[in-house]
């Protein structure tokens, strides 16, 4: 299988893997496999990349195994200094991608990793954290918390300044979380984790005309309490973007996110200033020379959106030097690409499909579980969980670079991912005798079940478009689905870009039963980022008072004893596996070609190496023979 073109000509690869998998599928009724544990963007600090600790670089021996796999522990996810680089340069960055970016160019707005990735060569996080995810002293400001953990004291440099030459002061980061909590604000991040503040839910509910639990000590302090000590304070649970307030301070809440301020010209302290936007497509940036860090190597950085089916020939061909990702289905065939260097790490992320089953209350901003949805049935959960073999998806889909997951946790934190849970394991005839107990049977002969009173059951399926593989894998599901007896159809018979797509996910649109999504944890390991009642992100709605109680327990100060802290998660990782408002299909690995001129470059937490670092060694970037 290695290094040979896959051609997905549409309905021969489903028809031929289907075969494979049922070949594969005679011999084994039930596979389960012990995923790799690694480390490797979620929540509130999802997606920064410019993290410290001690730098590891190898140089992998080789990354195809024998059965034409590959592993993700065969590369480094670290380009150092192979070559002299030259003063300044230019060098540009592929955001791949099959659609255009929202443009909702900051922090505390933005919705989606396209803007994340725009964002972060010009703004960042006042902390940076360490390899095991816990924030340093090494970031833009430093931090100390309190003996009784409640209070986070936060002192930012003298030397952090905005990108107009204005200080980034105390008032910016408490201003920030004033624009959270507002009543009109229509963003996602007034959740569980800046609910914590002392005071806060007073302000947002007009009770208050300041939030009592932060302190201005002088223009660069500010002292932060919460009403809980919680081991996610340190590890993702301070709110570290700040809103500069010499800007936006005299706006209206709800026009900010529309704003020239935000959409044509952003400003932060990050390495980089933007030069020029065309919306959607395309960004210039220019080095901040007054970067706190200390001026960047390069002296300009062109972001531009590659659509994945084109993302090889501008690898190729010196278009781009780097990119956000790479497809891995296209790894194999591109492997000895000779102009480039391969990073890899494993993703702190999975993929997953997410069951519909209930709506989101805006007023009371709480999911609302609706035990009637066409989903609440936990059998016919677990048996669509029980009919896909995504150990055969990943070896024959993605390489061996994707694998199957298990659990709702996954193994880029190896301390609380349960790697003895087998979580919702291939087994159809399980499947088959799930739907069977919960009355699920086909009645009129047409090979496809009924629901428990005899209605017809149809079972509308929403993914998204984007590379060769998107729509033949979701076929293969909905084929896998179909073994068992279960009708299951591609939403409006297409799959949707990345915006609509998620549009109609979270307006909880009624033509979605079941959708398949991607999650990027966070730093800290608490799953209500994603899970929690009062989550907007939760896009199940499911809501359960146990799911609820062990999210809390896991915040507790309790859970400040590590062994306390992993037991409540494996408790949680079981609940979700017997609930099963969603269930992960695959844990993912990262590939990134990296243009041999590129000189420190990282992927992945705790490398040590930040962006005003990158340098290149010539002046263009090399091409393939």
């Amino acid at each position: 299988m290695s290094n040979k073109k896959f051609r997905w000509l549409f309905f021969a690869l489903v028809t031929a893997f289907v075969m494979i998998l049922a070949a594969c599928n005679e011999s084994t009724s039930q596979t389960e496999e012990e995923p790799e544990t690694e480390t490797e963007s979620g929540e509130t600090e999802t997606n920064e990349t410019e993290e410290t600790a001690e730098e590891t670089e190898e140089e992998p021996e080789d990354t195809e195994q024998a059965d034409g796999l590959y592993s993700i522990d065969n590369f480094s996810n670290v380009k150092g200094e192979d070559a002299t680089p030259i003063e300044g340069g230019e060098l540009t960055f592929g955001l791949v991608s099959d659609t255009a970016f929202d443009g909702i160019l900051n922090f505390n707005f933005y919705d989606g990793d396209p803007d994340a990735q725009v964002l972060e060569w010009f703004d960042e996080g006042m902390l940076t954290w360490d390899e095991n995810y816990v924030y340093t002293n090494d970031g833009a400001a430093t931090y100390t918390m309190s003996e009784d953990n409640k209070t986070a004291t936060i002192t930012i440099r003298d030397n952090v300044n905005w990108h107009d030459g204005e200080p980034v002061k105390a008032e910016d980061l408490l201003f920030a979380h004033e624009v959270i909590a507002d009543p009109e604000y229509d963003g996602v991040r007034f959740d569980g984790t800046l609910r914590n503040v002392e005071g806060i839910e007073e302000y947002h509910n007009g009770e208050a005309d300041t939030i009592s639990g932060i302190e201005i000590v002088d223009e660069k302090t500010l002292k932060i309490t919460y009403k809980e000590a919680t081991p996610s304070l340190i590890t993702g649970g301070i709110w570290t973007y700040p809103l500069a307030k010499h800007i936006f301070g005299e706006m209206n809440v709800a026009d900010i996110p529309s704003s020239p301020e935000v959409r044509q010209n952003p400003i932060g302290f990050g390495p980089f200033k933007v030069e020029s936007i065309v919306p959607g497509e395309s960004v210039v940036y220019t080095k901040n020379e007054d970067y706190w860090r200390g001026e960047p190597k390069l002296d300009k950085v062109t972001l531009k959106v590659v659509n994945p089916n084109v993302v090889v020939e501008s690898l190729k061909n010196g278009e781009v030097d780097l990119v956000s990702s790479f497809p891995v289905d296209q790894f194999p065939d591109n492997a000895e690409m000779a102009n480039v260097t391969w990073l890899g790490v494993t993703d702190r992320a999975y993929t997953y499909i997410g069951f519909k089953l209930g709506k989101w209350d805006e007023e009371n901003s709480v999911n609302v579980y609706d035990p009637e949805s066409k989903m609440a049935n936990v059998n016919l959960r677990k048996a669509m969980a029980h009919a896909l073999d995504n150990n055969t998806v990943g070896e024959r889909f993605y390489h061996g670079l994707r694998w199957a997951g298990t659990t709702l946790i996954p193994p880029s934190h190896p301390e609380y991912h349960d790697s003895e849970n087998p979580g919702l394991a291939y087994d159809p005839e399980l499947a088959k005798q799930l739907l069977d107990e919960a009355g699920y049977v086909d009645t009129n002969g047409d090979n496809f079940r009924e629901d428990p009173e005899g209605n017809e059951l149809v079972i509308n399926f929403a993914s998204m478009s984007g590379g060769e593989i998107a729509e033949p894998l979701v076929q293969y599901y909905i084929q896998a689905w179909g073994q068992i007896g279960l009708n299951v159809q591609m939403l409006d018979g297409r799959l949707h870009e990345f915006n609509s797509f998620y549009d109609r996910v979270e307006a909880d649109d009624e033509a979605i039963d079941i959708y398949q999504a991607a999650w990027s944890v966070g730093i800290d390991v608490d799953p209500g980022g994603l899970w929690g009642e009062q989550t907007f992100y939760n896009m199940t709605r499911w809501t359960n008072e146990e799911n609820t109680r062990l999210i809390e327990e896991g915040l507790s100060e309790a859970a400040f004893d590590l062994e306390t802290r992993i037991k409540t998660y494996k408790d949680w990782q079981q609940l979700m596996v017997e609930e099963v408002p969603a269930f992960p299909t695959v844990y993912r690995a990262i590939l990134v070609p990296v243009n041999n001129r590129v000189q420190n470059y990282a992927i992945g937490d705790g490398t040590g190496i930040y962006r005003h670092q990158l340098a290149v060694s010539a002046e263009a970037a090399e091409t393939a023979e």
